[in-house]
């Protein structure tokens, strides 16, 4: 699949929490965690786990980041 986005990041997926219809993805790019807010039904079709290799693509128009202490 061919996407525009220049900001590619690539990681370990180490949370998956779904909620009422919007899961949070957590990805482990080089030590730093990154959060992903998506629908349950892209988690689904993605069939997202705990422990893929995931390529996190940044949107400039929506960026959410979550750094862990």
């Amino acid at each position: 699949m061919k996407i525009s986005a220049r900001n590619r990041l690539k990681g370990k997926i180490v949370e998956v929490k779904k909620g009422a219809t919007t899961a949070h993805v957590r990805i482990d790019v080089g030590g730093t965690v990154m959060t992903a807010s998506i629908t349950n039904e892209a988690v689904d079709e993605l069939a997202l786990k705990v422990g893929q290799q995931a390529l996190a693509v940044v949107k400039a128009s929506d960026v959410m980041i979550a750094v862990d202490d």
